[in-house]
């Protein structure tokens, strides 16, 4: 299972440089998770740089993942990596999401370097 974090939604549906590169995984065979917050951070920054109706057709398209929403043992886990790794809120939520089910994460966010199980796509 592979958790494309929110920069990686935005580079590929907004058709941005490194869409490519994150084609491969979301457009892949392994099934895809995704944290709820992602919904908010896709939403917003689509709608901010393109338009509401792309916004709107973006969180369409994150519907193709299994969407995990935020209770809160795992907002605790999260609070917990936050402070093991020095992670703002979102990308905390979106580490232990994927961790809570065993999925691999793929990113643009050179926050997530060196946390085992991430691959940091520049």
């Amino acid at each position: 299972m592979i958790l494309v974090d929110s920069s990686g939604w935005i580079e590929y549906l907004a058709d941005r440089p490194r869409a490519d590169a994150f084609a491969r995984y979301l457009e892949g065979r392994e099934p895809l998770l995704a944290s709820a917050i992602q919904v908010y951070e896709v939403y917003k920054v689509i709608r901010r740089d393109l338009s509401e109706e792309r916004a709107v057709e973006a969180v369409s398209a994150l519907q193709a993942a299994t969407l995990v929403p935020v209770d809160d043992a795992l907002a605790l886990e999260a609070a917990d990596l936050s402070l093991q790794h020095g992670l703002a809120m979102a990308d905390a939520l979106i580490l232990a999401t994927a961790r809570r089910h065993r999925a691999r994460i793929v990113t643009g966010d050179a926050d997530f370097e060196g946390i085992p199980d991430a691959t940091v796509i520049r």
